[in-house]
């Protein structure tokens, strides 16, 4: 059996390295996607009225987007730096250092994609949905809404689901990612 190693001052400053900060920065997207994509946003709708869940939508998911696409631009320099033939190997995707800065890439693209454009359109969406359920005095989901309500229904729910896959599709690239460094590692030292 290996003695084990004591731990001194000097291996706490050799945590405090790039690829700690990789491994931090990735464990953080990663976990924070993890729980917006499949447990807050649940939990949030099942729990509050529905206007309230919109309006705590329209908050959240700006700063989780940001920071998401913060976070993926960050890493997706540092992989491009440990791995600088990516750049003449853009078109490579048998090579696994390129197969793994479009895993980041799509991540950063999904949720720019959600923040700049599909996001505010979902909420503009939305906000008129709700503005029009006041003047109507219905909710949106009654069987004789009018034709208004009803197109703005459609809207609604085709920008939702592209947002739904946008982010979903950008989850998987994480975990693709994810489980990459846990079988081979990163070298961003």
């Amino acid at each position: 059996m290996a003695a084990p190693q004591v731990l001194t001052l000097s291996d706490l400053a050799k945590l405090f390295s790039i690829n700690g900060a990789y491994y931090v920065g990735f464990s953080f997207l990663f976990g924070m996607s993890l729980w917006v994509t499949f447990f807050g946003g649940v939990i949030a709708f099942r729990t509050l009225p529905r206007h309230q869940f919109g309006a705590l939508q329209h908050r959240t998911f700006p700063v989780y987007f940001n920071i998401s696409i913060g976070i993926s631009s960050a890493l997706l320099a540092l992989w491009t730096r440990a791995n600088p033939g990516i750049t003449t190997r853009v078109t490579s995707f048998k090579d696994a250092d390129v197969a793994q800065a479009y895993a980041l890439g799509t991540v950063l693209a999904g949720q720019a994609l959600n923040s700049f454009v599909i996001g505010p359109l979902t909420s503009k969406c939305m906000f008129a949905r709700h503005k029009l359920e006041k003047e109507e005095g219905k909710a949106y989901n009654e069987p004789d809404v009018s034709d208004k309500m009803k197109a703005l229904n459609r809207q609604f729910g085709r920008l939702h689901g592209y947002s739904s896959l946008a982010n979903l599709l950008s989850f998987f690239a994480l975990a693709f990612h994810g489980l990459w460094l846990g079988n081979f590692g990163t070298k961003v030292n």
